[in-house]
């Protein structure tokens, strides 16, 4: 297997922001049952654009998460926060990693 980086950009719908971190428990204890998952970091830039990067053993793993995360917690605050118009979301091969 080779570990796989899922990258994820996005916007907060108006007024969300002030929670958005807090209510992501339910997010982060989601993706920590998955198989496959290894890690994820949750950030903000600078022009308010949130990156949220999760390192999976393998691709097939990420997209099978992908693929059930809407249907099991689309409905939780932080999801419902985010503008579904503004979500990117791309793979890279991890090359190298450090802790």
């Amino acid at each position: 297997m080779t570990e796989t980086l899922e990258i994820v950009t996005f916007r907060l719908k108006p007024g969300t922001e002030a929670g958005f971190v807090a209510n992501n428990g339910l997010m982060t204890d989601w993706l920590a049952r998955q198989p496959g998952f290894l890690s994820r970091q949750l950030g903000r830039r600078e022009d308010g654009v949130w990156v949220d990067v999760v390192r999976w053993q393998s691709l097939e793993q990420a997209k099978a998460a992908a693929d059930r995360i809407m249907a099991e917690i689309g409905g939780s605050e932080a999801v419902q926060a985010i503008d579904p118009a503004s979500v990117e979301m791309s793979h890279a091969e991890v090359a190298l990693s450090m802790p």
